[in-house]
């Protein structure tokens, strides 16, 4: 969420007003238009205010033709009266709303399931604001386990905990090192590796590594982290060393692809060092955001003293989050889409995602101005480069001139060691269907003769182009 700063004097200006948006009578109570930056004097009618604001959101780009996020942009419209009807519930009231709850319990529940926890019932979990406080939930769990497993040592002015994790991780990764006072330890991209590798990650583990985070689905290119061969080089670690390194796994987005599209792959609660596992409702989960999941294997991976009970309007309610009131509604979607989809359901909507995603990808590289670092094979996701014979433009000059159609395609550099590297990601989500594909690629090819003909790349300044979102 940015931070804002107040307007500056100049920009007091008031906002532009239309009389007609007024009651019948148009110049009744419309003498002066209301103020930006500072409450007015008296109130609008609804129909006005409504306006005012409507109007101003045209100028937000269409979110279907977000290609940047990962957020989930269409749901039916049965979903939408649902959460309607719940914007009014707070999720944290669980004795008054003791359905919604039961809802949550019931997610909670399926995903245990779906990610092979060795007893469902057993596993412990909570519906969050997102993947992101879902991380924050699992990082405090490693750190508080690590610090009960070294209480003779730790806290100490020359021991502190680390988190290993690769230097492609979500933004989240890096608040939760900053706001606990963890130290991040990072392993970077080598060639054409764009993700963690496991040895090097183990390398980087010692007696104050708190756990070591695997991506199922980066956010840079779309691609599958090894989980298993991460484990496996934990467990090599601790024969040799006696160390026991716990893994989290940030599912935020294939945590809800793997299950149906990918059921031979072991990246879940199968691995026995898979301590917690975190995915976001509102991405693949197929939720309008903002929902997350955090699963813990067992009550043994959450310490019990990070769960607070709280009286509060007549119950003894548990309850693990950095936050309180929230709404219900997104939940309640959730639980929705897990009843109308099932398995059977998730598994169409995955595969077809990621059979537009596969295709859009061959249809660009057979423009033949572009290289794959990925093909949609694993996240619905890919990333691609301009090829080496290109000089005339860069992924920032394409980015700038899709927008004018519409399209939302970020650009950006990757991290260290391959600052050399900048690509443009298509996240392709339920709702970007083949029609759409075509359409993306239309326009694509129309633009290459125009960037063809320039001199040279019109991007100065990559750092200010960037439209990089997680």
């Amino acid at each position: 969420m940015p931070l804002h700063k107040g307007p500056e004097k100049s920009d007091e200006r008031p906002m532009s007003f239309n009389p007609f948006f007024g009651e019948a009578n148009p110049v009744s109570g419309m003498i002066e238009a209301p103020p930006k930056h500072r409450l007015a004097d008296g109130p609008l009618p609804p129909s006005t205010a409504y306006q005012l604001v409507h109007d101003e959101l045209m100028l937000d780009g269409n979110a279907r033709l977000n290609l940047a996020t990962f957020v989930t942009t269409w749901m039916e419209p049965q979903a939408g009266v649902l959460m309607t009807e719940c914007q009014d519930k707070n999720m944290i009231d669980k004795d008054e709303y003791p359905r919604t709850a039961e809802l949550e319990k019931r997610c909670v529940a399926m995903l245990a399931d779906l990610w092979n926890a060795p007893d469902a019932g057993a596993a412990v979990g909570c519906s969050t604001t997102g993947s992101s406080e879902a991380c924050m939930l699992a990082g405090l769990a490693l750190k508080r386990r690590w610090a009960r497993r070294n209480a003779d040592r730790y806290p100490a002015r020359d021991v502190r905990p680390n988190l290993v994790m690769g230097i492609n991780v979500q933004v989240c990764w890096e608040k939760f090192c900053n706001f606990w006072e963890v130290e991040m330890r990072q392993v970077p991209l080598e060639g054409d590796r764009y993700h963690l590798d496991p040895g090097a990650a183990a390398e980087l583990c010692d007696e104050n590594t708190i756990g070591v985070v695997g991506i199922l689905g980066s956010t840079f290119d779309g691609s599958y982290e090894p989980i298993a061969d991460l484990c496996a080089a934990l467990d090599a670690l601790q024969e040799r060393t006696g160390l026991d390194i716990p893994v989290h796994v940030d599912g935020a987005s294939g945590a809800m692809v793997a299950p149906f599209l990918d059921e031979d792959l072991v990246w879940d609660f199968r691995l026995p060092r898979v301590a917690s596992i975190n995915t976001s409702g509102h991405k693949y989960g197929l939720v309008s955001p903002g929902v997350g999941w955090a699963l813990w294997r067992d009550s043994e991976a959450l310490p019990e003293e990070l769960v607070f009970r709280v009286n509060y309007l007549g119950g003894n309610m548990p309850t693990f989050a950095l936050n309180f009131s929230r709404p219900g509604a997104q939940v309640v979607a959730q639980y929705y889409t897990f009843l109308r989809l099932g398995r059977e359901g998730f598994r169409a909507v995955q595969q077809t995602t990621r059979n537009v995603a596969r295709s859009l990808a061959e249809r660009v590289a057979a423009l033949g101005d572009f290289h794959l670092l990925t093909r949609g094979d694993e996240l619905p996701v890919f990333a691609f480069t301009t090829a080496p014979e290109v000089t005339a433009y860069d992924v920032f000059d394409v980015s700038r001139r899709m927008r004018e159609h519409g399209w939302l395609v970020p650009a950006y550099t990757f991290p260290p060691n391959r600052e050399d590297l900048s690509v443009l990601r298509v996240v392709c989500r339920n709702g970007f269907s083949t029609d759409l594909a075509e359409l993306f690629v239309e326009d694509l090819g129309r633009l290459l003769p125009d960037l063809r003909r320039q001199a040279h790349p019109q991007t100065h300044d990559k750092d200010a182009a960037t439209g990089f979102h997680h």
